[in-house]
């Protein structure tokens, strides 16, 4: 083990695939690993390359293998496909992880920071709150438009349909829908509060960043889009330019013509 260089890591669940080289490229390891005794095998290693494709957990192991001396490089899994020789299975995959990662015009994933993955976090979590907040208030108007009750789109048109539903008087509903009706309008309450906790998180997280606190300063942009960014991009250095950033992120050229230097924003 002593003259391994290179190591494609496949990751998953409970098995692990090393596929590890020389120097020469000479294949030294081909084995599976528990994932409790992960650690415990690149411990007894001299510092090498580690190369993982970007999938879940894999910011985690490349921080576990860095803090053990080695070098990692997290890899988009559709640019290692093409490295992929054989039919695909957990052994192949390592091996090409191992091929791909020595490639010059390999691209790589910088490694997110715990904090980094937290405030991605909070904003999934709240995204995802979002959607069921909507799916919820979908329901309540499309199940009291079955009994010929509607109101008018907006927040104050649901605000109005759960004031029907709470009214016992109101012989409109029956009462089996109206506990239904009640049971997703209480669902409703406790979405709305954990958003707006969610929305006090990322104000907090906004606060005590540098760097989100500098990109709060461009006109139209508030606290949401500045911790989505800093959460998001782990380096801005790896975008050679603005054009370059606004392109990953999805803008028009109009819309990116006001953003600034991606460089300057992480200085």
């Amino acid at each position: 083990m002593q003259s391994i260089s290179t190591i494609g890591l496949d990751i998953a669940k409970s098995v692990f695939q090393v596929h590890g080289v020389d120097t020469a490229g000479k294949v030294i390891i081909r084995r599976q690993l528990k994932r409790r005794f992960v650690l415990s095998f690149f411990e007894k290693l001299p510092p090498c390359l580690v190369g993982i494709e970007a999938c879940a957990s894999s910011h985690h192991w490349s921080r576990e293998l860095q803090a053990l001396g080695h070098t990692v490089r997290l890899m988009p899994p559709a640019y290692v496909k093409p490295y992929v020789k054989r039919q695909k299975n957990d052994s192949t995959d390592a091996e090409a992880i191992c091929e791909a990662v020595t490639r010059p015009n390999m691209r790589f994933v910088p490694t997110k920071t715990i904090e980094q993955q937290s405030c991605l976090m909070l904003h999934r979590v709240r995204h995802l709150f979002v959607r069921q907040q909507t799916a919820v208030i979908n329901s309540i108007r499309a199940y009291l438009a079955e009994f010929g009750i509607v109101a008018p789109v907006g927040r104050r048109g649901v605000e109005q349909l759960l004031e029907v539903v709470a009214d016992p008087a109101d012989r409109r509903v029956p009462e089996v829908a109206r506990a239904c009706l009640a049971a997703l309008g209480g669902q409703l309450r406790g979405l709305k509060a954990q958003i707006l906790e969610f929305d006090k998180g990322i104000i907090a997280w906004h606060r005590s960043n540098a760097t989100s606190k500098r990109l709060d300063a461009i006109p139209g942009v508030g606290p949401a889009l500045p911790t989505a960014l800093v959460a998001s991009v782990a380096d801005a250095k790896t975008f050679r330019s603005g054009r370059d950033f606004s392109a990953w992120v999805g803008l028009v050229p109009k819309a990116a013509r006001h953003l600034p230097s991606a460089r300057t924003a992480s200085s």
